[in-house]
């Protein structure tokens, strides 16, 4: 019987989510928890460029490591990179998969673009 008095409205926001203990007012924190990149100019970033078929069902993908950007400019430079090569891909963890070996022709257009890259792995 004590169970069914219980209150139902006081603790409650606007979406219905009940709130168990909030420290301070604002209830949507979400931009305090998201991460500050810092933008590096290209010439200062230090890049890797590598063919890899780990966990890809034998596909080749050509991995671009190393960015210091923001998601929103390796989304542009990606699609960059995949018109030119003519092929598709993916941003991943800061990181930028290619389909297919393009390590040679990628070096070239990264290099042109201002970024520093070397070629690794066999």
């Amino acid at each position: 019987m004590a169970a069914s008095n219980r209150k139902n409205s006081d603790n409650k926001t606007t979406d219905g989510k009940r709130i168990v203990y909030s420290e301070f007012g604002n209830i949507d924190n979400s931009a305090a928890l998201q991460r500050g990149i810092q933008e590096i100019p290209p010439n200062q970033q230090n890049l890797k460029i590598e063919a890899s078929r780990k966990g890809r069902g034998g596909k080749t993908v050509t991995v671009i490591s190393g960015f210091q950007e923001k998601p929103e400019t390796l989304a542009t430079l990606a699609k960059q990179l995949k018109a030119q090569c003519g092929t598709g891909g993916t941003v991943k963890d800061n990181e930028i998969e290619i389909q297919g070996e393009h390590k040679q022709k990628l070096l070239e257009i990264i290099t042109k673009l201002g970024y520093k890259a070397k070629i690794s792995g066999g």
